[in-house]
């Protein structure tokens, strides 16, 4: 499972590459030709682009077609990282842009926080807190960069630790920006999670940070889950792939929560 988390973790992939994984996520098989067509590119192009694909294993190539990898034995994590993966890599690109070097942050477990690590491995001299082993992992090796990872109870699926010695240990920590995951959006509830160790991490970062970010692709609007994790009140930036509207947008409005929409194709 670890092998299968770092190659998911540290894709690499372009917008187009996203683009194809999104597609062949909705239509399973796929003549190469129809897919050059679908994403108005050269067969040059796709079939270039289907080889690192097939040699990362995310896709299947097979006489002229190629087909989505059935992944059902994949962990939870690894599943959610293909799920939206341009938006997902676009935020993550925004919210690093947010992060200087030599400053100090933290990052909770999730798929779109697995990629911000990434999108960080420019940066030097980071302080970073948090509670995934993966993101540790990741941020380990960059230069200067000096990372903190919280023990506790450790989940399966992610690596990420959790419970009272996790939280204890976060909460010695004053950084200057938290970048919190989100399962929802709800309108009244907030920024919600579907576990409740997750919703305690991030209710335990309150207080500890200078600026709440939170990253959330548009899937996550007008959802509500098991558990309410932060108001609008705390979050300061929401980095997102569509502009909110309606009752969600007034919510946030009225909370002064700042919303950069990034463009997954761009």
């Amino acid at each position: 499972m670890a092998k299968d988390l770092e190659v998911l973790s540290d894709l690499r992939l372009n917008s187009r590459q996203a683009r194809i994984m999104e597609v062949l996520r909705r239509d399973q098989l796929l003549a190469v030709t129809q897919l050059a067509e679908a994403l108005d590119v050269s067969g040059e192009t796709i079939r270039r682009d289907l080889r690192l694909l097939s040699a990362k294993g995310l896709v299947e190539k097979s006489h002229g077609n190629v087909r989505w990898r059935d992944r059902s034995e994949d962990q939870p994590l690894q599943r959610r990282m293909l799920d939206n993966m341009a938006a997902k890599q676009a935020i993550a690109a925004a919210i690093a842009n947010e992060i200087s070097d030599g400053e100090s942050v933290f990052l909770d477990t999730g798929s779109t926080n697995t990629y911000v690590a990434q999108a960080l491995k420019g940066r030097r001299n980071l302080t970073v807190v948090t509670n995934s082993a993966s993101i540790a992992q990741h941020l380990s090796t960059g230069q200067g960069n000096k990372v903190y990872l919280a023990g506790g109870e450790l989940r399966a699926d992610d690596s990420a630790a959790f419970g009272p010695a996790a939280i204890l240990f976060l909460q010695q920590f004053m950084v200057k920006t938290a970048i919190i995951s989100a399962s929802g959006l709800d309108i009244s509830l907030g920024v919600m999670d579907d576990h409740l160790c997750e919703a305690e991490v991030s209710r335990s970062l309150v207080g500890h940070a200078e600026r709440m970010i939170v990253g959330a692709d548009h899937s996550k609007f007008g959802r509500r889950c098991l558990v309410a994790a932060l108001g609008f009140d705390a979050v300061d930036l929401l980095v997102t792939d569509q502009r909110p509207t309606g009752p969600l947008a007034e919510a946030l409005e009225r909370n002064d929560v700042e919303i950069l929409v990034v463009d997954p194709a761009a």
